[in-house]
């Protein structure tokens, strides 16, 4: 993304998955030499193309410093990159917990901050007495920014749903398309440590065998479960039950066409977890991790978003009529819009909402709160709270 530093421009670079922990600022004039690491191009064009960019043919100690740089940050796709994401997923794979890994950077890390933050959040809703909900619907985004709509969500909920086994289907930022992402791993956080309902983990293992991907690296470092996981620690206290369950991508739908289930993967693991709902109903409680539209350069547009103004407003139009399809209950309606142009909305939640709607088919939801953020100066994301009832 473009640097945030005013006095440090280029282009930054970090990596999403953990495995680095490096973030580099390439500067400007050094933006385009990154076309020569495509795997094709030598050591000579890159050389080339830096003096065609500084006038100066003294370039091989700056060519080996980039290189360089880029290899030992783990940013190249080379034998030092393997190390580093072997390692980290061994780390992952034998650790006995999930730990808070957005914990001091989207909320407080301390005890005492985090549950002034959270009363702030949450504030007179936290006691809301709302019975008869299945599930619900809250962001994913930053607690700070989009903290409306993630009380809207949350307080619907009763003291009674607390010994309920919660179902948090979570967006998958990076997961595999058509795969789904399972631990037994207890989630950590600064409240305490969660219960994984690993009976329910073991059966969906054993009944939708190669959609899902077992203690999947992504839980290690997605926030779409760790921010459902805080805000139940908080109603409910530390002790929770939660079956953690992230929800890759259906691109080959909206990209080739047809629905989810017309892969085999998809549609064997939507029976099983469809079976699942049917079979314990009151024992669980839905919570899904979402978020909506992603508009603006940060995502890849080429304009500027503005809450609430200007191309949001016909953004938001279309968003509404999504969100009218899933509370309609009507997952095929919805998936049909989500398919239109290719999903150019960038719904980040449009999985988990199809895979709960084929799951339960009967839930209908009803819109608590809907909202734009500027997440940087260019670029909006949309999101809202929203609660599930049955038909």
């Amino acid at each position: 993304m473009p640097s945030p530093v005013p006095d440090r421009p280029g282009l930054l670079i970090r990596d999403p998955f953990r495995y680095s922990d490096t973030t580099l600022i390439v500067p400007p004039a050094l933006v385009p030499c990154l076309q020569c690491f495509d795997g094709e191009q030598t050591d000579l064009d890159l050389k080339a193309m830096l003096v065609r960019a500084t006038g100066d043919l003294a370039t091989t100690e700056l060519v080996t410093h980039l290189i360089d740089t880029l290899s030992n940050s783990g940013f190249l796709e080379n034998e030092v990159f393997e190390r580093i994401k072997a390692e980290r997923q061994h780390s992952f794979a034998a650790a006995p917990k999930r730990d808070a890994v957005h914990a001091g950077g989207a909320y407080p890390a301390e005890i005492e901050p985090l549950r002034a933050t959270m009363g702030r959040y949450m504030g007179a809703a936290a006691t809301a007495q709302a019975d008869g909900i299945l599930g619900i619907a809250a962001p994913h985004v930053s607690p700070e920014g989009g903290w409306q709509s993630y009380r809207a969500a949350y307080g619907m909920m009763s003291p009674a749903y607390r010994e309920r086994t919660f179902v948090i289907l979570g967006t998958s930022h990076y997961g595999a398309a058509e795969r789904f992402g399972l631990t037994r791993k207890p989630f950590v956080t600064p409240l305490g440590e969660t219960s994984v309902d690993v009976v329910l983990v073991d059966w969906l293992e054993q009944q939708a065998g190669a959609a899902i991907q077992m203690e999947d690296y992504c839980h290690a470092v997605e926030h779409s479960i760790e921010f459902q996981v805080l805000f139940l620690q908080h109603l409910y206290g530390p002790e929770i039950r939660i079956l953690p369950i992230l929800c890759g991508p259906y691109a080959r739908s909206i990209y080739l066409g047809g629905k989810p289930e017309q892969d085999d993967s998809v549609r064997r693991f939507l029976g099983a977890l469809g079976e699942l709902a049917a079979r314990e109903q009151d024992r669980l409680f839905w919570v899904l991790g979402i978020d909506m539209a992603h508009i603006g350069r940060r995502y890849g547009d080429e304009f500027t978003a503005r809450a609430d103004q200007g191309a949001m407003v016909e953004i938001a139009a279309r968003d509404r009529g999504r969100i009218d399809r899933v509370n309609a209950g009507d997952a095929d309606g919805f998936w049909d819009l989500v398919q239109e142009k290719r999903d150019d909305l960038k719904w980040c939640g449009s999985s988990p909402l199809y895979t709960f709607l084929k799951a339960v088919p009967q839930a209908r939801g009803h819109l608590l709160r809907y909202e734009h953020w500027n997440i940087d100066e260019q670029s909006v994301v949309s999101f809202a709270g929203m609660g599930f009832s049955a038909a």
